[in-house]
């Protein structure tokens, strides 16, 4: 197949991937609203070995209606506002000060929410035993709202709950500055005559709706659980196989984390490595699900004291940051099938942010540098796209004589290319190295953090959103019809039509994409033209004698 049907054919096939992709990914079904199942139904309600009469205290519930009327504290640190209720003494409200909210920059972005920006995404902890608080129990709270205050690096909220045989339960909630991880820590003083068998147990309920819609067709990314174990690696649980049944993970494991993942955001369970735990994932009522880990807390013998704790990461996606929290922690950040292309691209774009401050300019260089890599092979390209452009009169010749002899034609096509030492394929290489690079660099703007609301210049206020005037995929579209000006015209009208309503069909397509990723193409196509006509020039008659 001769290169001017083959670059079109190329282009039209990676269009179809894309628009396939995101049409899948679109029309997935939302998980729905079930109905409450009894506890003794959910299979153990992934409680493994803890006896049935103590697996209510981690039941499903709706608490919703109840919620209205629990009483809250504020805790606020340089890092977010939280609130927590006297039910259950759970986070219900967590927001962000150095994450706006997408659509209005003037909110904060919520994480936990009890339902008053749309969601319903709480932190649930609590113990398994006989007569113990749970997440269900009434706690005390302090008596004011708490904040860090400048000079203190930490700050801890004590909640206490009395159990039914006389023993105090205490929840420290330990706050510390800069941070997003927050240790939940429960301590059981037996004050009984009888020994306690206590277990802990901390979870997210949430409901099943994606916590944002990214555009690109309505594209959107996974939001759900997620386990990383030594042993399994890391597994992403999709809502709608809870629901059938079908959520495949591991249950029991001396290490590992159980998650919930969304865009650009994670909450985490992070227990300390080596202790027994058990995993579990559950559809509740109301559309919700439970997602968590229990520990054992052991034997708690009269007069004595016991405490465990996890830590609980709240906060963003910075790779930087989670790899050193624990083991896979930083595969949340999820490029996909071309992890490998992706992942070091982002570490290359880190580098270059540090040393600009500017993702947009760190993009520009990047593409730079990529330009460079394969130069030798675009120079190749361009060489026989410019033999190729000097052939087309003779081409158009062997049209008007075989016009009706195809086969002939063909013939006579390859004898010239041969004679002329031409590859007609040679020009397509520089579009199949940018395909991967170019969906590689579309996850990274997609699903890296550092580039939310990441600012480049003038309008260009967050590269992980479209271009709010479609300047940068207009520039993008006439750079590409410069491109096909100085590329070799097909002799066939209809192909030459199809190669002009390329640059219409993908600046309509680059509308909607993240303007971090036109400015790559952008970028690339004025160094490709630039380089093209070099060699180009380098190439008409005279020029190389000189």
């Amino acid at each position: 197949m001769e290169q001017r049907r083959l670059i079109p054919l190329l282009v039209f096939l990676f269009s179809l991937v894309m628009l396939w992709e995101a049409w899948l990914r679109h029309n997935q079904p939302a998980p729905q609203p079930q109905a409450e199942r009894p506890v003794a139904t959910q299979q153990g309600a992934g409680l493994g070995e803890v006896p049935q009469s103590q697996r209510a205290a981690v039941a499903p519930v709706s608490g919703a209606i109840e919620e209205t009327q629990a009483h809250h504290m504020v805790v606020e640190t340089d890092r977010f506002t939280a609130e927590i209720s006297e039910r259950g003494g759970d986070i219900v409200f967590l927001a962000f000060k150095d994450y706006a909210a997408r659509e209005d920059r003037s909110k904060p972005f919520v994480l936990f929410d009890d339902g008053r920006a749309g969601h319903v995404y709480r932190v649930q902890s609590g113990l398994i035993g006989a007569g113990l608080p749970n997440h269900r129990s009434q706690w005390q709270l302090p008596a004011e709202a708490v904040q860090l205050a400048p000079g203190q690096d930490v700050l801890e909220v004590r909640l206490t709950a009395q159990a039914d045989n006389g023993a105090l339960v205490t929840k420290v909630l330990r706050f510390k500055r800069g941070e997003y991880l927050v240790e939940v820590r429960h301590e059981v003083a037996n004050a009984g005559t009888a020994p306690l068998e206590a277990s802990t147990y901390y979870q997210f309920l949430r409901d099943g709706l994606p916590a944002e819609e990214h555009s690109l067709f309505g594209v959107r990314t996974f939001t759900g659980p997620a386990v990383y174990t030594a042993e399994s690696k890391y597994k992403k649980i999709n809502f709608e196989d809870v629901l059938k049944g079908k959520a495949e993970f591991p249950r029991l494991a001396q290490d590992g984390w159980i998650a919930m993942v969304q865009h650009y955001f994670v909450a985490a369970w992070l227990p300390q490595e080596g202790v027994q735990r058990e995993f579990y994932v559950r559809p509740v009522e109301g559309g919700l699900f439970q997602t968590g880990v229990i520990l054992p807390l052991g034997t708690v013998a009269p007069g004595e004291a016991k405490e465990g704790s996890v830590r609980l990461y709240a906060g963003p996606q910075t790779q930087s940051v989670l790899g050193s929290l624990a083991p896979g922690f930083d595969l949340v950040v999820d490029y996909g099938w071309l992890t490998v292309i992706a992942a070091p691209l982002f570490w290359v774009l880190s580098w270059l942010h540090r040393l600009t401050g500017n993702w947009g300019w760190a993009i520009v260089l990047v593409t730079v540098l990529l330009k460079a890599i394969f130069f030798p092979l675009s120079a190749a390209s361009y060489r026989s796209m410019a033999k190729m452009r000097a052939l087309t009169p003779r081409l158009q010749r062997l049209k008007e004589l075989y016009g009706d002899d195809k086969a002939r034609m063909q013939q006579e096509m390859m004898r010239i290319y041969q004679e002329e030492k031409v590859n007609p394929l040679g020009g397509c290489l520089p579009i199949l190295v940018q395909i991967p690079v170019f969906i590689a660099l579309y996850w990274v703007l997609l699903n890296s953090v550092e580039m939310r609301q990441a600012p480049w210049i003038l309008w260009i206020q967050d590269l992980s959103m479209r271009d709010p005037y479609f300047v940068l995929p207009i520039l993008m579209g006439v750079s590409m019809l410069v491109q096909m000006k100085l590329n070799p015209q097909p002799v066939d009208p209809m192909q030459a039509k199809l190669m002009l309503a390329m640059p219409i069909v993908f600046t309509v397509m680059f509308l909607w994409f993240p303007s971090g990723l036109v400015l790559y193409w952008f970028t690339n196509n004025v160094l490709s033209i630039a380089q093209q006509w070099w060699i180009t020039r380098q190439m008409e008659p005279g020029k190389a004698a000189k």
